[in-house]
Parts: structure tokens; C-alpha cells; sequence
């Protein structure tokens, strides 16, 4: 019973963060900037996160001077996701900027290769041609897309990698301390990065509009609030690598409501990417348990 908790939170989790483009959209859509969504997005997050905090009196156990600024940084991670991530929909289709920040998958493999010595399996090597392949076709490379700006590309790859960083570093730092004390620290950490670089901006969210809160609150909540609450539920029920699979459904959540909501021309052939990623996802986690699991024993 209890797995299949795991699951479905797991499944919800991801599912909320596929909702984030729609959001962004609309904030660009209502003419608001990428600085003042990501201000008035970094304040609500941390204000509801600290205040979910000590309402459940949550462990400040394990804290010190040395892991703060470091839970902290790896917060930062988070507000450049935001940035680059949310900048790449300024300029590129939402579907395209969720495909391009969707390559975190590989990077994350290649920082574990050269952070941690771990090299890839086989296995993973494979995996990784088919994640490139599947992005070839879901970009569309051979339909339309000459005119769209080279900003948008660097911005989405840009996304990528910040968000890798932050799934690496969150896994290395402070693990041990309680973790919505962890996501609250991370979340402030992240606040005062988008402060200091959207400073300029700080004065254009007051007086606050009523379309601007709606969006960054829903941004926030979707993207930075409910995703690690749900994951911090679900992922212990479940084993790593299920729940690497199951948070790939973050892909076709989020391409299906940029189709219907956002009315984006999806093709076939984009559908068919989408479908090559998510199975090169699969064979990487479940193809590294076979492999292991059909090693002979060394006598």
C-alpha cells in the first residue's frame, strides 16, 4: 500500500512542475518581465516554505556555519534554473524550452562522470544517443524553426545544466538535516540570488497587481513549492530508480498542457521525440538494473 503511495505522490509531483510554462506564459503574455515574475516567485516561495516550516516545528538539527552557505548556494541553482529556464519561453515555444531543459537527464550523468568518478555503463552510453535523438526529433529541427532566436536555445541549454547542478549538489549537501528546514534554506538562498540580479526590477513589482501575483504564485507553487513536498513524501516509498522513471512524466505533462492550453502546434514528429526520451530514461534505469543483476560472480 504504501509503494503505491509512493508512486502516485511521486507521480503528482512531477506532474505539478509540468504546469510551471503555462504560468510563465501567461506572466509574459500580461506583459510583466522575467525579473518581476522571478522576484514576486522567489519571495512567495520562501515565505511559504519558512511558514510550513515552524507551523510544523520542523528540526533545525545539524546546522552550522559551514553547511548554511552551502545549502544556501545550492539553493542558487534553483533561481538560475528560474532565470534561464522561464528566459528561454521569452523566446523559443514552451514546448521547446521544456525539451531543451530536459537534457538535465545526460548533463547529470556527465557531472556525476566527472564530480564523482562514476563512469557510465554501457548502458547509459546508449541511453544518452537515444536522449539526443529523441531531442532532434522533438525540437523540430527539420520543421520551422530557423527564425526562432539563438538566445532561446542558449537560455534552454542554460536551464539544463543549472538544474542538473542543483539535483547533483542537492543529493551532496547538508543531506542529514530535516528536509523542508533543507528546501526553506535553499529557497532563501535562492531569493537573494534573484534579488541581487533582478534588482533594477525590485521597484516595478510595487504596488503588486493582482495578474502578477496570480502568476507568480502559480509558478511558485507548481514549480518550487508543491514538487518537493510531494517528492519528499513519495520518493522514499519508492526505489532511485523508479523514481527517476516516474518523474520523467514531467515531459509529456508539460508539451500536453503547452498543446491545449497554450494552443502550441504539436506535430507527430515532436511526439514521437518526446516518446525516445522518456524510453531512454526507462532503459538507463531499468537496463543498469538488469545489467548489475546478470553480472556472473567472480569467483
Amino acid at each position: 500500500m504504501k509503494f503505491n503511495k509512493g508512486i502516485l505522490f511521486v507521480l503528482i509531483g512531477a506532474g505539478c512542475f509540468g504546469f510551471t510554462p503555462i504560468f510563465a506564459k501567461l506572466g509574459f503574455g500580461y506583459g510583466y518581465s522575467l525579473g518581476q515574475i522571478n522576484i514576486v516567485q522567489m519571495i512567495f516561495s520562501s515565505f511559504f516554505l519558512w511558514s510550513l516550516t515552524l507551523i510544523k516545528r520542523s528540526s533545525f538539527k545539524g546546522l552550522n556555519a559551514r553547511n548554511i552557505p552551502l545549502i544556501m548556494i545550492t539553493g542558487c541553482f534553483v533561481g538560475l534554473t528560474s532565470i534561464f529556464y522561464y528566459g528561454a519561453m521569452q523566446y523559443l515555444p514552451a514546448s521547446l524550452a521544456i525539451i531543451l531543459m530536459f537534457q538535465f537527464v545526460w548533463i547529470g550523468i556527465l557531472l556525476e562522470w566527472i564530480f564523482s568518478k562514476i563512469k557510465p555503463a554501457p548502458v547509459t552510453i546508449a541511453s544518452i544517443g537515444l536522449i539526443l535523438v529523441g531531442v532532434f526529433f522533438a525540437a523540430n529541427l527539420n520543421g520551422n524553426i530557423q527564425g526562432l532566436p539563438v538566445k532561446g536555445f542558449l537560455f534552454g541549454i542554460l536551464s539544463a545544466f543549472t538544474y542538473a547542478g542543483f539535483i547533483f549538489f542537492s543529493g551532496k549537501v547538508a543531506v542529514h538535516v530535516d528536509p523542508l528546514t533543507r528546501t526553506s534554506i535553499m529557497a532563501t538562498g535562492s531569493m537573494i540570488l534573484i534579488l541581487i540580479v533582478f534588482m533594477r526590477d525590485i521597484p516595478t513589482v510595487l504596488p503588486l497587481e493582482a495578474n502578477l501575483l496570480t502568476t507568480a504564485v502559480g509558478v511558485s507553487l507548481f514549480g518550487a513549492v508543491l514538487p518537493p513536498l510531494f517528492f519528499a513524501v513519495g520518493a522514499p516509498l519508492v526505489s532511485g530508480g523508479l523514481a527517476n522513471i516516474l518523474t520523467s512524466v514531467e515531459l509529456p505533462v508539460a508539451i500536453l498542457s503547452a498543446s491545449i492550453i497554450l494552443s502550441e502546434a504539436i506535430t507527430p514528429l515532436q511526439w514521437l521525440g518526446t516518446a525516445i526520451i522518456l524510453a531512454a530514461i526507462a532503459l538507463n534505469e531499468l537496463g543498469s538494473s538488469l545489467f548489475r543483476m546478470r553480472k556472473p560472480i567472480q569467483r
